[in-house]
């Protein structure tokens, strides 16, 4: 090997042009992303903001949250959402109900059993619940519940089309958190002698539980705010109704809908003030999600 001397130039170091082009493109592409990420947000703290200017009157009212609209006159600024409060939490949670057992057994199939003509039907089916309009499936519960077996309009009938919206939400989320348990759990709990159901029962659904969980409350987020069903399948009532099975039951969208036909300034109070305080429990809803994950993914 030859020995350099000092009389022999020294060469430049090599320019990586390569390089250097991927830290542009991942510049350019970060840049992009987070311009876009800012002009999405936009449209949305705007929304936030006129809905929080015009609506933070009502709720901060004493009896916005303890009291009806039963008796209030439309020019009046009194009563509260109490009775539409109640029958939105009522209508989801019955959906909720519904649609969790259901949705996590069907992912359950599709992910640990999946295979033949059934799981490719369930998928199907799946996939065009998830692009069903909340009005066909109105229509379809309205048919089938109130027009053929004869049962009457009812917060339970509205639950039954939210369950139609709610259910694909619920399979995918789960599905995909399943998809993410590493096999060498499952594997090694077969290498124990431990059957397949008590493994996915003790080993795999526990370990996507957190993400499950996450999934959920934002499914319950997602039809919380549907107006077609309670516009469809139900009544308004002005009073708090205990009966899910018959009668009419107020809901925040409901109450927004019937409100808005009124030009009285106590009337457009309310609209915004429902319209806010749909927005909060949606938020609740959002940060319970972010809160159960976060906690069982410590407890592990």
């Amino acid at each position: 090997m030859a020995i350099p001397t000092l009389d022999e130039p020294i060469k430049a170091p090599t320019f990586h042009v390569t390089s250097l082009n991927r830290r542009i493109k991942n510049s350019v592409a970060t840049t992009a992303v987070i311009a876009a990420f800012g002009i999405a947000l936009v449209p949305l703290g705007w929304v936030l903001f006129i809905v929080a200017e015009r609506g933070w009157r009502a709720i901060i009212s004493s009896t916005w949250w303890t009291r009806s609209l039963q008796g209030v006159l439309p020019e009046q600024f009194a009563g509260g959402v109490y009775h539409a409060l109640y029958g939105t939490l009522m209508q989801a949670g019955i959906a909720a109900l519904l649609a969790i057992p259901l949705g996590v057994m069907a992912a359950v199939f599709l992910v640990e059993y999946g295979g033949g003509r059934l799981a490719r039907t369930t998928t199907f089916m799946v996939d065009v619940l998830a692009g069903v309009p909340s009005i066909v499936a109105a229509l379809f519960i309205f048919s089938l519940w109130i027009t053929t077996l004869g049962f009457p309009q009812s917060a339970f009938a509205v639950s039954l089309a939210l369950v139609l919206l709610m259910l694909p939400v619920v399979v995918r989320s789960t599905e995909e958190m399943l998809k993410l348990v590493p096999n060498d759990l499952r594997e090694a709990s077969y290498a124990l002698g431990i059957p397949k159901w008590k493994t996915i029962a003790r080993i795999v659904v526990p370990t996507a539980l957190p993400g499950i969980i996450n999934g959920v409350l934002l499914s319950i987020a997602r039809i919380i705010g549907e107006t077609a069903p309670v516009l469809v399948l139900v009544g308004y009532a002005r009073s708090i109704n205990f009966d899910i099975f018959d009668g009419n039951m107020a809901s925040l969208p409901l109450l927004i809908y019937t409100e808005l036909i009124n030009p009285q300034p106590a009337g457009q109070l309310r609209v915004w003030g429902a319209a806010l305080t749909l927005i909060l429990v949606v938020a609740v809803l959002i940060l319970a999600a972010a809160a159960a994950t976060r906690l069982l993914t410590r407890k592990r």
